[in-house]
């Protein structure tokens, strides 16, 4: 049945209400494309399993050769060159494969379905912009999606190889050997690429924060070093807790800080430029 939107005259605003059935219509649209998205990705089980997720369980994936290459060029022993992981991944549940399946796929269809995501949340606040700003929605899909998935990219080929190497190797005893859940192991994956792809929205989210004048330029040049800290903090919360790994984690979103100060300081010069004319 064909959804009849409310009748709205130009200039009217709308209601609370009105608001609300357009949300709801916003979402049930984002989850259908996730859904849509998630039933591909079940069907191509093989290569979403096989290839992606248990890519970095094997000693000769990518990031380990080139890590296993840095590591020799420093001179630095960093575990990295081993062919083989001392792991094994099991399931001890009955509908443990069939759940990690379906829920493997769910994550999977929403990192396809970011752009269009982000394509109706855009549309949802489109309306409270002006004309000059809705002719952008193009260029903020395009760079919230890059952004995203860049994030996605270096949460998989970085964080994950590296703390998966590092906690599938880790012993307390010689005596004890690690059979890991599987469940346990999707859970460090998805973590991990999420939260990197979330992490890299950080100079989207300084953009609106600036623009409603939460932060300021000067705010995060004043707080830079605070944000040093908690960067390296949750460098040593998603990372194995060694040195290397932590730098090469913090590195990209120390960049991305200094990015979001750029923006924030053209935002604030736009904004000022508005109230003074």
């Amino acid at each position: 049945m064909e959804r009849i939107a409310p009748q709205q005259e130009p200039g009217e605003e709308m209601s609370f209400l009105d608001h609300l059935e357009e949300l709801r219509w916003h979402l049930i649209r984002s989850v259908l494309a996730v859904v849509i998205a998630g039933t591909i990705a079940f069907l191509f089980k093989s290569f979403i399993f096989d290839v992606l997720l248990f890519g970095p369980a094997n000693g000769d994936f990518f990031s380990y050769r080139v890590l296993c290459k840095l590591s020799g060029f420093f001179g630095i022993d960093g575990g990295f060159c081993n062919t083989e992981m001392p792991f094994r991944i099991q399931s001890r549940t009955m509908g443990g494969q069939f759940s990690a399946h379906v829920w493997t796929s769910i994550t999977a269809g929403f990192i396809i379905a970011f752009p269009y995501v982000i394509y109706e949340f855009w549309k949802f606040v489109a309306p409270a912009m002006h004309s000059h700003e809705r002719r952008h929605a193009k260029g903020f899909i395009f760079v919230t999606s890059i952004l995203f998935f860049l994030g996605v990219l270096f949460g998989y080929y970085v964080v994950t190889p590296l703390s998966i190497n590092f906690l599938g190797k880790y012993q307390v005893s010689e005596t004890v050997f690690n059979d890991f859940d599987l469940s346990s192991y999707i859970s460090l994956v998805r973590a991990s690429t999420l939260a990197s792809g979330l992490i890299f929205e950080l100079p989207i989210v300084i953009y609106f924060l600036t623009k409603v004048g939460v932060v300021t330029p000067q705010f995060l040049k004043t707080y830079r070093k605070y944000a040093l800290v908690i960067v390296l903090i949750l460098s040593a919360i998603i990372t194995p807790p060694d040195i290397v790994s932590q730098i090469i984690v913090a590195i990209p979103v120390l960049i991305l800080y200094e990015v979001s100060i750029i923006i924030s300081k053209i935002m604030y010069r736009k904004e000022e430029e508005k109230l003074k004319s």
